[in-house]
């Protein structure tokens, strides 16, 4: 049974901080993506497996297949910092039952009807309701950039913002 150290919401997955800074502060040696549109583009997803460290072994599974390889044998063997690039995938991996006691908001990017909430962390009304219910549902969500700076609490960042 793999150990789940970390799961991330980043747009940009695999880059310069996660390499340098959480992959070593959570002391994982394999990186999960979980992206329907990576799993279907074998090209870019060899981009992201060459940008990972030495030694670190990375899978990139669709929302369907990485709900299947935990309901199989919890992904096998190993310390986990799992990717995501959108909340919709999170959600929806969510729903289909896998496991998620916390969630670290890191980078979601800029768009139409984006909000910065947490210093370059922006959020939509649809992205803040889905991590909202998740929290109801037993999901610790925080927002987190970088290990050396502060995190912030869901709750408190929402209620801060207006998405009206």
């Amino acid at each position: 049974m793999a150990n789940i150290k970390l799961i991330r919401a980043d747009f940009r997955l695999i880059h310069g901080q996660v390499v340098t800074k959480w992959v070593k502060m959570v002391k994982a040696d394999k990186i999960v993506v979980i992206s329907d549109t990576l799993a279907k583009d074998e090209f870019m997803a060899s981009i992201y497996i060459m940008a990972a460290p030495p030694g670190i072994e990375v899978k990139v599974y669709s929302v369907e297949g990485a709900v299947e390889a935990w309901k199989e044998n919890e992904m096998g063997e190993g310390s986990l910092l799992i990717l995501f690039k959108s909340v919709d995938e999170i959600y929806q991996c969510f729903n289909k039952g896998f496991p998620m006691k916390e969630l670290q908001i890191g980078g979601l990017g800029a768009g139409p009807g984006r909000k910065i909430v947490y210093g370059p962390i922006t959020l939509d009304k649809k992205d803040a309701d889905m991590l909202r219910e998740m929290q109801e549902r037993g999901t610790r969500v925080y927002l987190h950039q970088v290990p050396e700076e502060a995190s912030a609490e869901l709750e408190k960042v929402l209620s801060k913002v207006s998405f009206d």
